[in-house]
C-alpha cells in the first residue's frame, strides 16, 4: 500500500497550486493527479470512511517506488480533526503550509469568490457578514467555504494542531511572498524539505498558476486598516508558535 511521504496542506489563496506544479517538474517526484479536485481524503468523512487502501489506490497506483509520493489538499489546514487523521495514519508524513500575509490573503479569497460568481457583497460587508454566513453555509460549501475570508488568517490556531501532533522536521512553513521575491531558493528549500536533490531552475516560468489572481492593491485603504488591526494580535501569537518551534527563521509581515 502507496502513501504519500509528503502533502501539501494549505493554506487557500497562499500559492499552494505553485508549490504542485513545481514538485511536479521534479524527475524525483510523483504528485497525485489530478490536481483538482484535490483528495481531501483527511478531510472528507465520506471519503475517509473508505479506508487507506482506496486511498492508496485512488491516488498513488501510479507511484513509481523510486519517487517520493506527495499530493496536495489545502484546506487540511483549517480542520484539527485532519491533524488528528494524519498523525494516526501517516505519522511520518512531512506537510508543507505556505502562508500569505492574512490581510491580502483575505482579499485574494474575496475575488476568487467573486470571480466564481458566488459573492455579491462589496469586501466590507462580507467580512461583516463573514460569521453568520459561517452558520449558515450550505452543505456543499461545508469545505470550500467561500465565503471565510478573516478566519482563514488566524495561521496561530489553524496551525496548532499539526504542531501539537508532529515533530518540528516534519513541518515546513514557507510564504507566499518568496514565490514572488525569491522563487528559486523556495523552491530549493522546499525540495531539500522533502528529501529530492534540489532543483531550482524548476520555478522557471511557473508563473501565476491561478488565473483568478487579482492585484490586491485594489482594496479600500479604511478596509485594509481595519484587517490589518484585526490581525495584529492573531499574527503576534503566529510569531511566537513559530519561534517557540522552529526559531525565529520566519520572517513575519510588517
Amino acid at each position: 500500500m502507496r502513501l504519500p511521504e509528503f502533502i501539501i496542506g494549505g493554506a487557500p489563496r497562499s500559492g499552494t497550486t505553485w508549490l504542485y506544479e513545481l514538485l511536479d517538474r521534479h524527475p524525483g517526484v510523483y504528485m497525485a493527479k489530478p490536481v483538482a479536485p484535490e483528495p481531501k481524503f483527511f478531510l472528507r468523512d465520506d471519503e475517509y470512511a473508505k479506508g487507506l487502501s482506496y486511498y492508496s489506490e485512488r491516488w498513488f497506483a501510479g507511484a513509481d517506488l523510486s519517487k517520493m509520493a506527495g499530493e496536495k489538499s489545502t484546506d487540511y489546514l483549517e480542520h484539527a480533526e485532519s491533524a488528528a487523521r494524519l498523525a494516526k495514519d501517516i505519522p511520518l508524513v512531512k506537510l508543507i503550509f505556505i502562508l500569505r500575509e492574512p490581510v491580502s490573503r483575505a482579499y485574494s479569497n474575496y475575488l476568487w469568490t467573486k470571480m466564481n460568481g458566488l459573492e455579491k457583497e462589496d469586501f466590507a460587508t462580507a467580512l461583516r457578514l463573514e460569521e453568520q454566513r459561517e452558520r449558515e453555509l450550505p452543505a456543499k460549501w461545508k469545505f470550500t467555504r467561500p465565503f471565510s475570508y478573516f478566519s482563514r488568517g488566524l495561521y496561530a490556531d489553524l496551525l496548532e494542531p499539526y504542531f501539537s501532533r508532529f515533530k518540528e522536521h516534519q513541518l515546513l512553513i514557507a510564504r507566499f511572498e518568496d514565490i514572488i521575491e525569491r522563487p528559486k531558493a523556495l523552491a530549493e528549500t522546499v525540495q531539500r524539505f522533502i528529501g529530492v536533490p534540489p532543483r531550482p531552475e524548476d520555478a522557471e516560468n511557473l508563473g501565476v498558476i491561478n488565473p483568478s489572481e487579482q492585484d490586491t492593491a485594489g482594496m479600500n485603504e479604511d478596509v485594509r486598516r481595519e484587517l490589518q488591526a484585526r490581525y495584529a494580535e492573531p499574527n503576534r501569537r503566529l510569531a511566537a508558535l513559530l519561534t517557540s518551534r522552529l526559531g525565529p527563521a520566519f520572517p513575519l509581515w510588517s
